[in-house]
């Protein structure tokens, strides 16, 4: 029997120097912690031959992990991969030397050389970061929710989203992210193309080697919901394996039939287009399977106005 890996208590309402020390600790034994610079980390366990690369912040850690653990993590427990954390203090899109010199050394040393499949991960500015890095691993996987392509203004113009983050430097080293997938043994990106800003970087990924997966109704916060919807690590686990098909994904995808938030974009959306007996048949399909009082109360309504 494989011993299950445990990274063990919650790190959960911790401050910045305290969840340092005991991710360091937590990893000492078949890894390290490397400080980047002042707003970066990079936290290496090994336990396998395959290599999970993920970005996150610190702060999107400590609200979804219920352990306040890297994401990363989680592959490790559940597959037995390797993982790389590269972690922000907050958004910085990992624009930052401290970090190219980090995956300088790593190529220098042959790190990646010695892991048979490797996967970059991240969603939003962190899925920016993980197809920008990938370029450091000829041959790599890769995973990225609703990216960004780059914020260069003369190039994006159209994305007002960030306008601290667009004074940064995205046409020096790693900037252009899709240009940075040129080596990848293939990519993922997934967004909702109702999204309009996530949609237009998407259609920046164009490659050949890309494959663009499209999640209507899912909203803003891709990341946050396949989390919720228990849909996210086993994409990750099909990406890593190269399985990450159309098919595998629909598949997965199913899960969103029972995601309450999902479910009431979708009826907004019907009744946006004012029709009642569609929003009728919605209502009484997940009243009948779900917990979903806003959908049974409609239902109600409903019922008493097509007498």
């Amino acid at each position: 029997m494989t011993d299950v890996i445990d990274f063990g208590p919650s790190l959960r309402g911790m401050s910045r120097t305290d969840w340092i020390e005991e991710v360091q600790e937590l990893v000492d034994y078949d890894g390290y912690l490397a400080r980047l610079g002042q707003n970066h980390l990079a936290a290496f366990s090994e336990h396998g031959k395959t290599l999970i690369v993920t970005f996150e912040t610190r702060q999107s850690i400590d609200a979804l992990s219920p352990k306040a653990h890297p994401l990363a993590w989680e592959m490790v427990r559940s597959c037995r991969w390797s993982s790389l954390s590269l972690i922000s203090e907050g958004d910085t899109w990992f624009r930052d030397p401290a970090v190219y010199a980090y995956f300088d050394r790593l190529v220098d040393d042959g790190f990646f050389d010695e892991f048979d499949d490797v996967l970059f991960f991240g969603a939003g500015p962190c899925g920016y970061a993980a197809a920008a890095f990938s370029v450091v691993c000829p041959g790599t996987r890769v995973l990225c929710l609703q990216p960004q392509a780059t914020l260069a203004p003369d190039l994006t113009e159209w994305d007002t989203r960030f306008p601290e983050q667009r004074k940064q430097d995205f046409t020096s080293r790693y900037g252009y992210a899709p240009d940075m997938l040129d080596a990848a043994a293939e990519a993922v990106v997934i967004y909702d193309p109702r999204q309009v800003e996530d949609a237009m970087h998407a259609s920046l990924f164009a490659r050949e080697n890309v494959t663009r997966l499209r999640c209507p109704r899912m909203g803003a916060s891709l990341h946050v919901d396949l989390l919720q919807m228990g849909a996210l690590f086993p994409l990750i686990e099909a990406a890593g394996k190269g399985q990450l098909t159309q098919a595998r994904f629909g598949r997965i995808m199913r899960a969103r039939r029972d995601h309450l938030g999902y479910l009431r974009r979708l009826l907004a959306e019907v009744e946006a287009q004012e029709r009642p007996i569609l929003v009728q048949a919605l209502c009484r399909n997940v009243d009948g399977r779900l917990n979903a009082p806003r959908f049974t109360q409609r239902l109600e309504t409903l019922r008493s106005e097509l007498v």
